[in-house]
Formats: C-alpha cells, sequence, structure tokens
C-alpha cells in the first residue's frame, strides 16, 4: 500500500509493493548470476584474455556455495537500492487545512485555501495558486495517482486530473527571445548549466527565483519549458 489513512490526513507515498519488488529483483538477478557467473569468466577470457577478478573468483565458486553467496549479495543490493529509492521518493501529507511534501530531507506546507490547482503532468504533482503560480512541482514518479487523488478529493482540494490545465501556454526555452527579460534568460541558463552539471541545489535556487518572478518552468525531453502567469502574461 502506498496510501496511509486517519480521520485528520493522509499520506500517500511509494507503495510498499515495489520496495519488495527491488529487494526480490536483487536476489534473483544474484541468483541468475550464480550460474551465469562462470560462462561469463571463460567468455571473455577466451575473448581477451582476462576477466576482473571478482568475475573469475566468483566463478572458481561450486555451484553449491556460488548459489547462496550471490543471492545474498543480491538481496543486499536490493534491499540498499530499495532504501535509497524510499529515501529520494517525496511523501506527501494531505490535511484538511493544508497539505505537506517531504523529499529529500526538505519540507513544504501548503495551506488549502492557497490551492487553487492541483494535477499531476507528466511525471511531476504541481500545484498552483489563485494567479496560476506554481507552489509546488514535485516528481511523482513513484506515487500511485489514483491514491493523490483520492487524498486531495477527500478534503475538498481542487484535483485537476493528470494533464497540466495551462498546457498550451508553455513554450519551449531559446536563449534571448524578447518574450523573457535578461534576468529570467540568466536564470534559466543558470538552472540549464546546473541541471547538466547535477547541481541540484543550485538548479533549486533559479527555479525558486524564477517562479518569484512569475516563471513556471518544467523539463521536456531534456530542454526547458516556460509559462508565464496570467497576471505577468496579460
Amino acid at each position: 500500500m502506498g496510501t496511509t489513512t486517519d480521520h485528520d490526513a493522509v499520506t500517500v507515498r511509494m507503495p510498499t509493493t515495489w520496495l519488495w519488488l527491488l529487494r526480490l529483483g536483487g536476489a534473483a538477478l544474484g541468483c541468475g548470476a550464480a550460474f551465469g557467473t562462470a560462462p561469463l569468466a571463460n567468455w571473455l577470457l577466451d575473448l581477451t584474455g582476462s576477466a576482473p577478478a571478482p568475475l573469475r573468483l566468483a566463478a572458481q565458486l561450486p555451484t553449491s556455495w556460488a548459489l547462496p553467496v550471490l543471492t545474498l549479495l543480491g538481496a543486499a543490493a536490493g534491499t540498499w537500492l530499495a532504501a535509497s529509492a524510499r529515501k529520494e521518493s517525496p511523501v506527501v501529507t494531505v490535511h484538511r487545512d493544508h497539505l505537506a511534501v517531504h523529499e529529500n530531507g526538505t519540507a513544504l506546507h501548503l495551506r488549502h485555501d492557497q490551492t487553487a490547482a492541483v494535477f499531476t503532468d507528466g511525471r511531476d504533482l504541481v500545484v498552483l495558486d489563485h494567479d496560476t503560480r506554481e507552489l509546488a512541482r514535485v516528481r511523482a514518479t513513484d506515487l500511485p495517482t489514483r491514491g493523490l487523488r483520492e487524498a486531495f478529493e477527500r478534503f475538498g482540494y481542487p484535483w485537476r486530473g493528470t494533464t497540466d490545465p495551462h498546457e498550451t501556454e508553455f513554450t519551449p526555452w531559446v536563449d534571448g527571445t524578447p518574450d523573457l527579460d535578461a534576468a529570467a534568460h540568466t536564470l534559466l541558463r543558470t538552472r540549464h548549466r546546473a541541471l547538466a552539471d547535477k547541481k541540484a541545489g543550485a538548479a533549486a535556487d533559479a527555479l525558486d527565483q524564477l517562479r518569484a518572478k512569475g516563471i513556471a518552468v518544467r523539463d521536456r525531453n531534456g530542454a526547458q519549458q516556460y509559462r508565464r502567469r496570467a497576471r505577468e502574461a496579460s
């Protein structure tokens, strides 16, 4: 289950089933490796004359030893992946008067009366205010859409489905276009470089400044798209 419900709140997180699939998948890969390690090592030796030392070592184990050892190693790797996935996956808790989003050690609190639209847009969960400004955009790939919809509808939030109601207003960013001022282009340039360099903090800072200017940004096919909020565009 990815949803926990009580009288005052509903919490939506990555389903436990997915975590168990990672653990079991790791164990299954380890089990398969017990039978495939020796043929792989021999093939590499015949082809190149060498093979990685850990692979050669594993290939020398009798199958009766390799099977439990590699299965346990695979299970351990799957457990580590599951723990990492759970840590990085957002947790959304919907209350009667506010919603809270916890992600990567950070927390965001949004009042119910601030919220004019909630929806999923591709991989993202998006919250807009009454001026169509983005209050939040978080990765929601790991969260069940049905659980999100039921949680928000339970407490009367304006759920808008799985398509951005302002989809047609997004424009691919082209550096220097006159539709944006120099400061906005600088921030989009900064965010683009930060994402390329995997500097999540710098990318988030640039995004916060763009939102303060009334500009929503999303990523599509490796490129940035932007939309100015209604009051900015008019």
